[in-house]
């Protein structure tokens, strides 16, 4: 990082310094700022953003548990790629386990939890008009782990826990893209109303239908990525 790409950090009353690093350490990794497979320099980066060394080293951490950090020993940290076959492979397993999900909740989901759905798909309404991306991404996971619960399949919750970190770097890259969480948050109402009718086929058909448009987002955002650089 020969030249300044961060901001310096604008203190916020109402969050912590360490959460504010973080947002904008996964910002600058979401918008190119910091290129995959470039090494994070807890120094410099701290210098850029006019901070100290301790929130820089706890937000590389939190990085690394959202699969946008990959610490190499005696090397250091560095901003973990997405290959073309890690996304085809991750929503290859996300397509199963998704339509699995929304099938076993339209069989098994009481309905205080299709009100909880409901109630969900309101929050993220809200934070798609606001446009906020943490918000956004947040609220998507918040109603694909209600949709796990209403599957009562502890199982299948313990093998999305597994996948959650790549899981979460796909999700905020995918979201990332213009009017992609507007149609995701039709997609969920769409699931939301098959689920609630008992039509198990056609929730399983609509959760397939999610992940492969969300796979397709994701997908065009590397092509235009990898465009960038050639």
């Amino acid at each position: 990082m020969a030249e300044s790409r961060l901001d310096p950090i604008q203190l916020d009353a109402y969050k912590p310094l360490r959460e504010i690093v973080f947002e904008t350490l996964r910002e600058a990794i979401l918008s190119g700022k910091l290129e995959p497979g470039e090494r994070l320099m807890e120094i410099q980066l701290a210098e850029e953003m006019g901070v100290s060394r301790t929130p820089v080293r706890e937000a590389i951490r939190k990085l690394e548990l959202e699969g946008f950090v990959v610490m190499i020993p005696r090397k250091g940290a560095y901003v973990a790629g997405i290959s073309q076959k890690d996304v085809t492979d991750v929503f290859e397993v996300r397509a199963a386990l998704e339509a699995l999900a929304a099938g076993l909740a339209a069989e098994r989901a009481t309905d205080e939890e299709i009100e909880q759905l409901d109630r969900s798909l309101l929050a993220y309404s809200e934070q798609t008009i606001k446009q906020d991306i943490n918000g956004i991404v947040k609220s998507d996971t918040d109603f694909h782990d209600l949709l796990y619960k209403c599957s009562r399949n502890a199982r299948l919750e313990t093998i999305i826990t597994h996948l959650r970190e790549i899981i979460q770097r796909v999700r905020t890259v995918s979201l990332s893209q213009p009017g992609r969480s507007r149609d995701a948050v039709e997609e969920h109402r769409q699931i939301v109303d098959a689920i609630a009718e008992r039509n198990v086929e056609l929730a399983q058909n609509l959760a397939r239908e999610h992940i492969y448009n969300a796979e397709n987002s994701l997908l065009k955002s590397l092509k235009g990525a990898q465009n960038k650089h050639d």
